[in-house]
């Protein structure tokens, strides 16, 4: 039962990190109660807007927009690459989901990846994450990245694409020691 469990919260984190690769896609592709409705992209000091819906066709029937098109093109990669990314998946069980987030180190983790992955205000980062999350596991039980993107919780998420690396490597570190944390 105590494997079963921390095999499980393994899974949780896993989703918590598909969310930062997911980032990373975005990055890579150049890309910059209500749901989103664009993805401000910052890295240093440049900034891109690029609509949740384009992401959501694409990733759903393949079919790519002008605007997505062209920021891919100037990127020089493949939309095929970029609707991987967003229908990237982890099965998972919502209500667990939500217990681990709530815990201390899904709180830590949810900080961290809210410097990277915020609302506009930077307020409720936590929050805004965590539900995000928890909204795409209801309903399948199963989170795909453009899931989340679709269900974050204020008309825009800005995204520090500068930063990405650092809070990926900080968080692969705690992920890595996991097994030796106490639940």
């Amino acid at each position: 039962m105590v494997m079963k469990k921390l095999i499980q919260l393994n899974l949780c984190y896993q989703l918590i990190l598909n969310l930062i690769l997911g980032s990373f896609g975005t990055l890579y592709a150049s890309l910059p109660g209500k749901a989103a409705d664009k993805i401000i992209l910052k890295y240093n000091v440049l900034r891109e807007s690029i609509c949740i819906s384009e992401l959501s066709t694409l990733a759903n029937t393949g079919e790519i927009s002008y605007s997505l098109k062209a920021y891919l093109k100037m990127a020089n990669k493949q939309p095929e690459d970029l609707r991987r990314i967003l229908n990237q998946n982890m099965d998972v069980d919502p209500v667990f989901l939500s217990k681990v987030l709530r815990s201390f180190a899904g709180d830590f983790v949810l900080d961290e990846v809210g410097q990277v992955i915020h609302s506009p205000s930077r307020r409720a980062n936590r929050e805004s994450l965590r539900g995000a999350l928890v909204t795409s596991a209801l309903s399948d039980r199963n989170i795909r990245i453009i899931e989340i993107l679709e269900n974050y919780p204020t008309s825009e998420i800005h995204v520090e694409g500068d930063h990405l690396a650092k809070i990926y490597q900080k968080i692969d570190a705690i992920v890595s020691h996991i097994p030796h944390f106490s639940f």
